[in-house]
């Protein structure tokens, strides 16, 4: 790909912070490199070294929506303010072409004093907007904010949700060539959320390139074509994001004392996977031939996009889609109702334990699923080590054609908190067949009935 080509260039990129214990370490620190060659002595150290980010490196093509996902503490937003300017880096090197709007905390770069309006021509010529141009798009601005008369305010009388509404309303009205989002949208309400998510869309249509931040999995999978996956300030993969945010999730809840390995394992996959040159498993790979099966099992329909969660004590098996009457299938028929079932081994004890069934796209996305309990105090109360039990979830295959995805969990309480006890990620798949007569359309089947009547014109 040409240089030309590209929005975002990261390369080996650290930043380090100077942790000091006291007031008095930073002094000595100020003071130590100067005096310490006049007295003949080796200047002495007075902070501990935090590496927020080592070594990090990508690329992100022009148009290209990108996501971020990691833990708490990965580094991803001393990435952003980076790639946005705010912050300088201890090694490496950043590239960006084009006007960059971010939105990386509630208000930064507002002024608490100034009304909403006068800080939308404040933001505005930082952006590189001169007056005449923030003119013409402050009617956009406001409606989009939606903050009423309050745009005549002084900001700092303003509530958080009022604070990111305009905050986001004049970053996506600057025609961004790069737009980068940090977390700001988990503030407003779910309106507010759905039409910021519609304008991400229509921004990325136009060819914008986005830079996304989430702790939200499904916000990654939906609107972004590639991820990038940060733990402990260090690239850990990237790719497919239904495929990172998995192997986020995987980190996630893994015990302490194993994490470290598991990151190990991604790291490694990930290597193993740009030397082989793999590409993900789609739908295509399950291409059925001319002549469809009816409901059926067809052996060679297995996903190989499978991810396992660390165990504490319980494992889950045997995974399989039935009919009714107890045949094996994973060609499905829409309209039919199905039962899926697994076995759950536990050998440790464990209390507050509740089962899980998911359904999933090839791309990730979670189309719905079920728990065998809403909450703790209705799930079972308590199980014995050396104990086996079957769970079964009956649906509804109210699915168009395609290839989808099963995942299953089991939680409970072996260490003071609910956590997953074992997850699989994509361990089962099965195939809604084609049928020429459906008129539905998109993935799901809402049972959509039109009716058409000639209507006379208006006199």
């Amino acid at each position: 790909m040409s240089s030309d080509d590209l929005a975002i260039i990261v390369n080996n990129l650290s930043k380090r912070y100077e942790i000091y214990d006291s007031p008095g370490d930073r002094l000595k620190q100020f003071i130590a490199p100067h005096w310490s060659p006049l007295l003949r002595r080796s200047p002495r150290q007075y902070f501990r070294e935090f590496w927020a980010l080592q070594d990090v490196s990508f690329e992100v093509s022009k148009g290209e929506s990108v996501g971020i996902i990691g833990r708490n503490g990965s580094g991803k937003s001393t990435l952003l303010q980076i790639i946005c300017g705010t912050l300088t880096p201890t090694r490496g090197c950043i590239q960006t072409r084009g006007r960059i709007a971010a939105l990386l905390e509630l208000g930064s770069g507002f002024n608490p004093e100034f009304s909403g309006r006068e800080n939308v021509y404040l933001n505005g010529a930082v952006l590189g907007l001169n007056r005449d141009a923030i003119d013409q798009r402050f009617d956009d601005i406001a409606a989009f904010a939606d903050i009423g008369l309050f745009i005549d305010q002084p900001v700092r009388t303003y509530s958080s949700g009022m604070l990111v509404r305009l905050a986001f309303a004049v970053a996506i009205n600057v025609d961004p060539e790069i737009l980068i989002v940090d977390e700001a949208l988990s503030v407003g309400d779910e309106l507010f959320q759905r039409k910021c998510f519609a304008r991400i869309e229509a921004i990325r249509a136009n060819g914008s390139t986005i830079l996304f931040v989430s702790h939200s999995g499904a916000q990654i999978v939906e609107l972004c074509d590639r991820a990038i996956l940060l733990d402990a300030g260090q690239k850990m993969a990237s790719g497919i994001p239904k495929i990172i945010v998995s192997s986020y999730q995987k980190i996630l809840y893994a015990p302490e004392e194993k994490r470290q390995l598991i990151r190990n394992q991604i790291s490694q996959t990930e290597e193993s996977e740009k030397a082989q040159g793999a590409i993900e498993p789609t739908e295509s790979s399950f291409v059925e031939d001319a002549r469809e099966k009816l409901e059926g099992f067809d052996p060679s329909l297995k996903p190989s996009s499978t991810i396992e969660f660390e165990s504490h004590g319980a494992y889950i098996g045997s995974p399989m889609v039935l009919t009714l009457a107890g045949k094996q299938v994973n060609n499905l028929v829409r309209g039919n109702t199905y039962r899926f079932t697994y076995n759950v081994q536990f050998l440790s004890s464990a209390t507050n334990v509740r089962f899980s069934m998911l359904i999933k796209t090839t791309s990730g996305i979670e189309l719905g699923g079920a728990e065998s309990a809403r909450a703790p105090r209705s799930s079972l109360p308590y199980v014995a080590a050396n104990t086996c039990y079957r769970i079964e979830f009956r649906f509804l295959c109210a699915l168009n054609a395609g290839v989808y995805f099963m995942n299953a969990g089991v939680l409970g309480d072996v260490t003071g908190s609910v956590t997953y006890l074992h997850r699989i990620i994509d361990l089962a798949s099965f195939r809604v067949r084609t049928d020429e007569e459906n008129i539905a359309t998109g993935i799901v089947d809402f049972a959509c009935s039109p009716e058409i009547e000639l209507h006379p014109l208006p006199e």
